[in-house]
């Protein structure tokens, strides 16, 4: 369950999401493609996850220091693929925590990549820590991989202590409207999907996440696999990088049953078969 869900949460700070894990975004009311880099705090040690773009890593250490956290114990960067959005302050970050043994962790795949950002810390495979991150408390992170979700090494986090689990991309949303958590309405827990809404509401936040995994994921094939590894896990709660908090484990099984049904995503929408366009 997440610490707050309420009208009036203040997104000039930073929100608690759970027990000692903080949403550090940056909310531009401009965008419809909100940005969600979050912290885990364990004692006196940090994580931050999918950091964010550099023009909003000032907004972004300006809530990491409004938790209280010294950026010195922040141990390690976790980028789930590789987009700017995601890796773009790495550098920055590296400059304000000052540790040498910052590790940088992402799959090789993505590492190709990160590495053309210029980081000077020591790029890490999540393999050679058998795809786990574990706090001196023994607090683990688990590392659950989701390829071609939308990249080649495209993985999501799994938080056993919380259990909450960090998508990524998975689970995310584009659109305009946009608060931090999303809570179904029992009328839309069990609609099967309609152009013009029966029960006349004015704005479904389902048809923002289809519309999303559709642009964003390469195929059919890819987000049912990612969907399923990501409902494998017992989260309750879901915190993807982009749109909106899934916050009851329910809600989040219904969207994942939804986004499993759906059609025409990525390649699929242009190519229907073998050679066919």
């Amino acid at each position: 369950m997440p610490h707050t869900i309420n009208l009036n949460l203040d997104y000039d700070n930073p929100i608690k999401i759970a027990e000692n894990i903080y949403w550090v975004g940056f909310y531009d009311k401009k965008s419809g493609l909100h940005c969600n880099p979050y912290l885990i705090v364990d004692g006196d040690e940090a994580v931050v996850i999918d950091g964010g773009s550099r023009p909003d890593f000032p907004t972004v250490m300006t809530k990491i220091l409004k938790t209280g956290t010294n950026p010195s114990d922040i141990r390690a960067l976790i980028y789930h693929h590789y987009d700017p959005d995601l890796c773009g302050s790495v550098s920055d970050y590296e400059d304000i925590i000052e540790r040498d043994d910052l590790r940088i962790m992402s799959t090789l795949e993505n590492n190709f990549f990160i590495h053309h950002y210029g980081p000077s810390s020591t790029l890490v495979d999540i393999a050679k820590y058998n795809d786990r991150f574990t706090f001196s408390s023994g607090r683990t992170l688990q590392f659950v991989r989701t390829p071609y979700a939308h990249s080649a090494g495209s993985f999501i986090t799994f938080d056993d202590q919380s259990g909450v689990v960090f998508t990524s991309d998975l689970f995310g949303s584009y659109g305009t409207q946009w608060d931090l958590f999303i809570l179904l309405k029992e009328i839309c827990k069990e609609c099967i999907g309609h152009a013009v809404c029966p029960h006349g509401q004015e704005y479904c936040p389902i048809k923002d996440i289809q519309k999303f995994h559709q642009m964003i994921m390469p195929s059919g094939k890819a987000l049912r696999h990612a969907v399923k590894k990501i409902l494998e896990t017992p989260a309750g709660m879901a915190a993807p990088q982009h749109g909106s908090v899934i916050p009851m484990g329910k809600d989040l099984r219904i969207i994942g049953a939804r986004l499993l049904e759906l059609n025409k995503v990525g390649i699929d929408r242009i190519v229907t078969e073998e050679g066919d366009s």
